[in-house]
């Protein structure tokens, strides 16, 4: 699970398993693999780092 910020402010937690995409146009899109999609502050490396942050940490890698 990644914690992430909505633009408005509101921060949630997301299962990065489900991601399909991330765009960057210029506001980072996250579309999953439900067809869900959010809007987030974060940038498009943001998310991807902590996704594979959150990745490394479930099997077991170097933090």
């Amino acid at each position: 699970m990644i914690q992430l910020t909505r633009l408005n402010g509101d921060q949630f937690v997301l299962n990065a398993e489900l991601i399909r995409f991330v765009e960057s146009r210029p506001d980072t899109y996250i579309t999953l693999t439900t067809d869900d999609r959010f809007v987030v502050r974060e940038s498009m490396d943001e998310v991807v780092q902590r996704s594979i942050q959150y990745s490394r940490q479930i099997r077991g890698g170097i933090v």
